[in-house]
């Protein structure tokens, strides 16, 4: 029966990764800003799921609550509250230069990461250190929500003042 959970693992990760991928080179193509948006948040969100399928939840969790939900919808308000976002859109005369220096970059990060040595850890490690990996998420989760509670409570009031405040700003009179 195992074959067949890393089977079903593995189509999931690939699923995966097609999406993020997918949505990621649609962000760059779609021309609509409002629509780039939301394909960015489906590519933070399919990363979210490769994560969980690494056993990395608290990962999974800050990228679906900072990138996914606070970045992306602080992205699509801006869009939302931005005039004239069509003529925004227009060709640039900077684009050929910016997409060779686009491709230039990609060579460079595979070529990167077909050069590196990717060393997994060992099965000997000693416990104080498999003891990090299992343990530090449970306790950062444990002190965020007991311990330090004020100071992440006043930092979302203060985060949610200043979206209020941004708003004030910049609607009509």
């Amino acid at each position: 029966m195992q074959p067949v959970d890393n089977a079903f693992q593995e189509f999931l990760f690939w699923l995966l990764a097609a999406v993020t991928v997918g949505c990621a080179v649609l962000v760059v193509v779609v021309r609509d800003m409002f629509r780039a948006a939301l394909l960015l948040i489906a590519s933070l969100m399919s990363v979210a799921g490769i994560f969980v399928l690494l056993n990395a939840e608290f990962l999974a969790v800050v990228q679906v609550a900072i990138y996914a939900g606070a970045i992306a919808i602080l992205v699509v308000f801006a869009v939302m509250l931005t005039r004239d976002v069509p003529e925004a859109n227009r060709s640039s005369p900077i684009a050929p230069a910016a997409f060779t220096m686009a491709a230039v970059l990609l060579g460079a990060l595979i070529y990167s990461i077909m050069q590196a040595e990717w060393d997994l850890l060992p099965e000997d490690v000693p416990a104080p250190l498999a003891a990090v990996f299992v343990d530090t998420p449970a306790r950062l989760g444990t002190m965020l929500l007991n311990e330090y509670v004020l100071a992440f409570e006043i930092a979302g009031v203060l985060l949610f003042a200043a979206v209020i405040g941004a708003l004030a700003l910049v609607r009509e009179r």
